[in-house]
């Protein structure tokens, strides 16, 4: 991938229906003297090699005026893009066209035009609703595509540090750099409740579980001097534990399309001013450069990534759609794509279909259970087999004992509490 002029700010994968996956950065100049605009670009990306395309399929160079690139979300059909800025807001684009042939058509979007820079910003699972959060605190989600204002909430928060929507698209849960988070009724923006914690504890990030089995809210949280993942049941919204996956505090928190794998980047914490915008986002980004991958099931880390960014700062944090890989951005590194030590078990393709050696292999299959369960049922009724044989009036039955009563199959474990 060519490093292009400027620095890599933001990034994210595109889903296309045709199950191509692109990658979108945004670059600015970040230099004070520098007049050169941000620059939109979209790359291909291969999946034999896990690199992005040399050069990028398609461009869009933004006015001057606008400033720096903030943030990026992508729908999840990749049809729509929303990119923030330091000066000029939101900006919509539409992409067009297939892999070799792609245009960016961009347009305003009315009640986002002017709100300024979004810290964070997110689709719902289902499309239907679009969220931003601001460094002014101000909270806002809208209904998808008519723009129609669901939530403007001025004051939801000190300053907006991160959100993400439940894999239903029923809830949303925004955090603040106060370390309070909130969660909110997505269909009508009506808060429901503030996350409880402990006057120790920080709420940082939130990432809802994925995988369609347990209803988990899993959050990064600074609990003193220790850094935590603890995990909400969305069903009462109360903690029921937590692990420590990091030794260091989170700066951005991911998590699988599948639901099976938690990312986190560590963050060298470091002291500065909230003068302006730029100071403010570089305060909640990592200066560590570590990325690790823990599976949800068992909480554990599966993978780990020591100093991938060193020394700068990690903007962006994201799993590829079908692929266990993961693209990271930084200023100093630019667009970074790793590929997982974790098992490659899910790919976002359609089911497979049989051959016709397979179908006869099932077949045989079937055709030996139908005949060994015709010959136990022979057996069983001319047999003294225990099963068969009633129970005497003054013979007691027998009984089955339960061994192990405290059996649970809760899919992550004992948690530590």
């Amino acid at each position: 991938m060519e490093s292009g002029q400027g620095t890599v700010t933001c990034g994210s994968w595109i889903r296309r229906p045709e199950n191509l996956n692109l990658a979108v950065l945004g670059r600015s100049s970040k230099k004070k003297k520098s007049a050169s605009p941000s620059v939109l670009e979209i790359f291909s990306f291969d999946t034999e090699t896990t690199s992005l395309s040399t050069s990028p399929q398609v461009t869009h160079v933004f006015e001057e005026t606008e400033g720096d690139l903030v943030t990026i979300a992508v729908h999840p059909s990749g049809d729509d893009l929303v990119c923030s800025s330091t000066k000029g807001g939101c900006k919509l684009f539409e992409l067009h066209g297939q892999e070799i042939n792609l245009k960016l058509l961009a347009k305003d979007l009315p009640p986002l035009q002017d709100a300024g820079p979004q810290t964070c910003m997110a689709f719902s699972v289902d499309g239907s609703k679009f969220a931003t959060g601001g460094v002014d605190g101000r909270l806002r989600i809208l209904e998808w595509p008519s723009l129609r204002i669901i939530l403007d909430e001025p004051k939801a928060h000190k300053s907006v540090r991160d959100m993400d929507f439940s894999l239903d698209s029923e809830f949303l849960a925004s955090t603040s750099t106060d370390g309070s988070a909130r969660i909110w009724k997505a269909e009508d923006g009506s808060p429901v409740v503030s996350l409880t914690r402990n006057s120790d504890e920080k709420i940082e990030l939130c990432r809802f579980s994925k995988d369609g089995t347990k209803p988990f809210l899993f959050c990064a949280v600074q609990k003193g001097d220790k850094a935590v993942t603890a995990v909400y049941d969305i069903s009462t919204w109360n903690k029921i534990g937590y692990k420590r996956l990091l030794r260091k505090p989170a700066s951005i928190m991911s998590i699988s399309l599948d639901g099976k794998y938690l990312a986190l980047s560590a963050m060298l914490l470091k002291s500065c001013s909230l003068a302006d915008c730029n100071e403010a986002i570089d305060q909640i980004r990592s200066k560590d450069g570590d990325v690790c991958v823990a599976e949800v099931k068992k909480m554990e880390v599966s993978h780990l990534s020591k100093r991938l960014h060193l020394g700068t700062c990690i903007t962006s944090l994201e799993f590829c759609p079908g692929q266990r890989v993961v693209l990271t951005t930084s200023d100093e590194w630019g667009a970074v794509v790793t590929k997982l030590n974790v098992p490659a078990d899910w790919k976002e393709t359609d089911p497979p279909s049989l051959s016709c050696a397979e179908w006869q292999i099932y077949l045989l299959l079937v055709v030996l259970f139908l005949a060994s369960a015709v010959a136990f049922y022979i057996f069983f009724q001319k047999s003294d087999s225990f099963w068969n044989v009633p129970s005497g009036r003054g013979q007691p039955g027998k009984q089955f004992e339960i061994l192990d009563p405290q059996y649970s199959e809760d899919a992550f474990g004992p948690v530590d509490m």
